[in-house]
């Protein structure tokens, strides 16, 4: 038996509520198969922690997550505390100091209800952005001169080194030979006469590697609206962290919305843990009224699957999410339901027993 262990890190608002559904979802997979076994410790760090103790996790916190297998984090977020405090001090943090430097994010249609755009069809929104995750506009790197005074000066510095650049197209390059897909890189080397140039050279240079692999380069203007006209035109997408940061919520938002997004900040070498998360944000208006849609969470939970080498645990979780969006009723009110967030989650563990014998991948 091979044993897993998770830190749980649910934060703030709705995190929970959809962490715990999440949970829940692991918990059926290793009653149902022998040979997986999962351990969970939870940590409460977050906002609240923030505004009892001014800090966003534990002094010791990353080194108590370094030994983890993974980490699943809920939401991060809260009014009374600014969001570039609890971003950077927890959710950046952790993809920092454990070179999370690949972010995963999967634009895919389960239902052709949930798309807004006209006449286009699961088979039409289906592709994968890889999102680089450790530098760009988000290194933290600039300064802030003469503040207050009539010439302030804000800078912030975009920072793409070889190392980050390359390695993270590569990646982008071997995931589209493994699955036999094109790759587009995504840039705007037209007006970021450094970065961007630097950026699209690398992909150029990288790409003599791989001649099996047809590529294509788009600005990122012309992607967004692409992504919105034309989704069919990709399969496999690279680009920067800022970049990825705003395109992947259109795909988001072709695909059903942010209750329905959900993504992966993978370290490749598994020199650390990874960490798993939905990406719809805290939502505090809505929290602790058990409407939260725990779709996007227990989604990650199928990424953290895939992760761990458990591919057809990963695969029949997201043919379960496809085969609950078919029942309308039992659903949460943002899908058009009236379920609560906890009875969606007892059915999708109900519907991933059958699915998972249907499958083979466990008896029922």
């Amino acid at each position: 038996m091979k044993t897993f262990n998770i830190a749980l890190i649910p934060g703030d608002g709705i995190g929970p509520e959809v962490v715990a559904e999440g949970v829940k979802i692991l918990k059926a997979i290793e009653s149902l198969d022998s040979e997986i076994s999962f351990t969970f410790t939870e940590f409460s760090w977050g906002c609240e922690y923030y505004l009892e103790n001014g800090r966003m996790m534990a002094e010791d916190g990353i080194e108590r997550l370094r030994a983890f297998d993974a980490i699943y984090l809920g939401a991060v977020g809260y009014p009374g505390v600014p969001d570039h405090i609890s971003l950077w001090d927890l959710l950046l943090r952790i993809r920092k100091e454990f070179d999370q430097y690949v972010n995963i994010r999967p634009i895919t249609l389960l239902n052709p209800s949930l798309t807004p755009l006209k006449d286009k069809t699961e088979k039409e929104i289906d592709f994968l952005v890889i999102r680089e995750n450790s530098e760009g506009e988000y290194a933290g790197a600039g300064d802030w001169l003469f503040k207050g005074k009539p010439e302030e000066v804000v800078l912030q510095t975009g920072v793409f080194s070889r190392k980050g650049t390359e390695r993270i197209i590569r990646y982008a390059y071997e995931e589209a030979r493994k699955s036999k897909r094109t790759l587009t890189s995504i840039s705007k080397g037209n007006a970021l006469n450094y970065s961007m140039v630097f950026w699209d050279e690398v992909f150029e240079e990288v790409g003599k590697e791989y001649p099996d692999v047809q590529t294509y380069s788009y600005l990122v203007d012309a992607a967004s609206l692409y992504f919105v006209t034309e989704p069919e035109r990709f399969e496999v997408v690279v680009t920067s962290n800022l970049f990825g940061d705003i395109l992947t919520d259109i795909g988001a938002a072709i695909t059903g919305g942010m209750g329905l997004a959900t993504g992966a900040n993978i370290n490749p070498e598994r020199n650390f843990p990874s960490m798993f998360e939905p990406v719809h944000g805290s939502a505090p208006d809505i929290s602790g009224k058990g409407i939260a849609n725990p779709i996007a969470a227990i989604w990650s939970v199928s990424q953290m699957m895939d992760f761990f080498g458990k591919e057809q645990w990963g695969a029949t979780i997201l043919a379960t999410i496809k085969e609950i969006l078919k029942e309308k009723e039992s659903l949460t009110p943002d899908l058009g339901g009236t379920a609560t967030t906890q009875e969606l989650g007892d059915r999708i563990v109900e519907i991933l027993c059958i699915q998972a014998a249907k499958e083979g991948v466990a008896p029922l």
